[in-house]
Order: C-alpha cells, then sequence, then structure tokens
C-alpha cells in the first residue's frame, strides 16, 4: 500500500495526539506543584496536544480535527472501561503491583472521568473554531495568534469545566476552591501554551519541508 507524504504527516500527527490525549487522562489523579499553583501532572502531555491540534487545523481542516477529536473522545472512554474492568479483577499473589495500588492509580471517580471527557471536546471544539476564526483574517500570516490565541480561549473554558464537574458541582471542594483550582490550571497551560510557541513554527517549517509541492 502507497501512502502519500501527506497521509505520512497525517497518521503521525494523529498518532502523537491521541497518545497525549490518553497519557494525560490516565495521569490526572497525581498533583504537582508548579511554582505556587497545584495542578495535575496530566497537564504535562497537553502542549503536545495543543500543538499537533494547531498543525491539524494547519494542513488538514476543521474537518479533520473534528473527526480526530470525536475518535480521541471514544477512545478515552473505552480506556476507561478496561480500567474499570482491570479494578474488578483480583491480582495473584506475587504480582508486583497489588490491587490496592492499582486502584488507587487508576480509579479516577465517574465525576472526573465525565468533566475530562465533556472538558476535552468542548474545549477542542472552541480551539478549532477559534483557529480559524484568525485564520481567516491573518491568512498565512501570524502563525502565533492563531496557536496561542485558540490555545488561550479553548483551555479557559477546559480548566472551568473539568474542576467544576469534577470537583465543584459533587460537593469536593467550595465555589472559592473550585475558582482558585480553575484559574490555577488555566494560568499554568497559558504559560505552556506561550513557551511552545517555537515548536509550532518548527513544526511548519518541518512539514512544509517535507511535503514541499503537496502543501
Amino acid at each position: 500500500m502507497n501512502f502519500s507524504k501527506k497521509n505520512i504527516v497525517f497518521i503521525i500527527l494523529v498518532g502523537i495526539f491521541i497518545t497525549n490525549a490518553i497519557v494525560a487522562e490516565l495521569t490526572g489523579g497525581k498533583l504537582m506543584g508548579i511554582g505556587p499553583f497545584v495542578v495535575s501532572v496530566g497537564i504535562l502531555p497537553w502542549p503536545i496536544v495543543f500543538l499537533t491540534t494547531d498543525l491539524m487545523n494547519e494542513y488538514f481542516g476543521k474537518k479533520g480535527v473534528k473527526l480526530i477529536t470525536y475518535i480521541t473522545a471514544g477512545l478515552i472512554t473505552y480506556s476507561y472501561f478496561v480500567l474499570y474492568a482491570g479494578m474488578k479483577i483480583n491480582a495473584v499473589d506475587f504480582s508486583p503491583v497489588d490491587d490496592n495500588s492499582f486502584n488507587i492509580v487508576f480509579g479516577q471517580s465517574q465525576w472526573i472521568i465525565i468533566g475530562s471527557i465533556v472538558a476535552f471536546i468542548i474545549s477542542q471544539l472552541i480551539d478549532i473554531g477559534m483557529f480559524w476564526f484568525f485564520k481567516k483574517r491573518t491568512g498565512d500570516k501570524m502563525i502565533w495568534l492563531r496557536a496561542t490565541g485558540s490555545t488561550v480561549v479553548s483551555q479557559l473554558f477546559d480548566s472551568f469545566i473539568v474542576a467544576g464537574i469534577a470537583f465543584w458541582m459533587t460537593g469536593k471542594v467550595t465555589f472559592q476552591e473550585y475558582i482558585v483550582m480553575a484559574i490555577s490550571g488555566y494560568v499554568v497551560k497559558l504559560g505552556i501554551a506561550i513557551l511552545i510557541t517555537p515548536l509550532i513554527y518548527a513544526g511548519h517549517f518541518g512539514i512544509k519541508r517535507y511535503l514541499k509541492h503537496e502543501v
């Protein structure tokens, strides 16, 4: 089977996108400190998700990114069902990972799962919409504006939705704590989005050079 260069680029970007999105969800239960902020370890793969979203938007259009977003949300849901089944199966006595350790790591509450999936879909759709809002007004110029600008808007919704569904609506935190949690996560994501701007330009350069006349 022969693949065009553009097909190869698409497959690679999709693989990177799906892998990082699922890893982000599975590692979300551990908290870490970044300066004065306490955020989830699951935030670490999201810059790569931002990057691949922008590159797929640029070269494959909004329909392609929407399709991959829905497929990824389905695969995240599938992953949680597999983990749930794994938690219901008893480990043997000599298993290096016992039931308790496995359940602590992967036994995230149902509302965290729901919040993560809902926030992922909504933020991705907003990201796509904002990307093309800026793209239509800037053309091929100002890559940083449509890439970072779309992330700035979409991750504002993502941060408040996931924290609201998973923690505030379930009564785990007060409204004030929810606001602080959401803002902290958003500020960190915003900082990361700005820091990876050079990677976005590097990605554009690499893809254009590889595809040449296929762009």
